[in-house]
């Protein structure tokens, strides 16, 4: 839970989250990205995130599978593989993308709804969000990927 924790965190404090240090705590581990001291700051910034998720109706239900991931990934601190994550998402979600293992695929800034945006864009790479509420019931993100 300690990922999802700092999910929170940089959603909780925006650009302040990216001051200083990426979420190991350290500057260098950002650089070796490719994109130079920026790296950490990309987290809001950036301007398209490959995605998937989970979307329930239920809060009951989206805990339920959220545990799922916890009991299996989560819990051992490890990122959980896109291909868990799908079955997963087959298994729960209720959004037509279940049958895609929840892939969103590549979304722009402004395209989703206000609070699925803000956690998509700023969920880093490989983590997978804390369950949370939208217009559309309770979701949870894997992010895949972001660029600009």
């Amino acid at each position: 839970m300690g990922k999802d924790s700092k999910a929170k965190e940089a959603k909780g404090k925006g650009k302040q989250a990216a001051s200083g240090t990426d979420d190991s705590g350290s500057n260098s581990k950002g650089k070796g990205k490719g994109k130079g001291p920026k790296s950490s700051d990309s987290l809001g910034t950036c301007t398209y995130v490959k995605a998937r998720h989970v979307l329930c109706e239920k809060q009951g239900k989206i805990n339920e599978a959220y545990k799922k991931l916890q009991d299996g990934w989560l819990d051992n601190g490890d990122k959980v593989p896109p291909a868990e994550f799908a079955k997963i998402a087959a298994e729960y979600s209720e959004c037509p993308s279940a049958k895609k293992g929840g892939d969103l695929g590549w979304f722009p800034r402004g395209k989703m709804a206000g609070p699925f945006q803000e956690v998509a864009f700023n969920t880093p790479v490989g983590a997978t969000s804390a369950p949370f509420k939208s217009t559309h019931g309770y979701h949870f993100i894997l992010c895949e990927g972001r660029k600009n």
